[in-house]
């Protein structure tokens, strides 16, 4: 498990690099400005595993809502009344 460290905004400038080694060791940082949380420094592979975690939960609920929309196939237009109505965009 890891470990959460909480430091000022002044301490990415004035000491990088225990914040670097805090990161290194795989704890998380928490960046505060006037006493009030900003923004996490995390490993970058933990950063890289979270945006894949997003893009898989956004593609799942996309194919979610398709699944649910193809039930309704009333809403669902035919092959050609799509091509008919493309035709008469030009």
């Amino acid at each position: 498990m890891f470990n959460t460290h909480v430091k000022a905004v002044r301490d990415l400038r004035n000491n990088y690099p225990e914040l670097a080694s805090i990161i290194k060791n795989r704890d998380h940082v928490i960046i505060t400005n006037n006493g009030k949380s900003e923004a996490v420094l995390i490993p970058y592979e933990e950063f890289s595993k979270y945006e894949e975690f997003l893009h898989i939960r956004y593609v799942k609920e996309k194919l979610a809502e398709a699944e649910k929309a193809a039930e309704n196939p009333g809403k669902w237009m035919s092959t050609e009344e799509l091509f008919n109505e493309w035709d008469s965009w030009e």
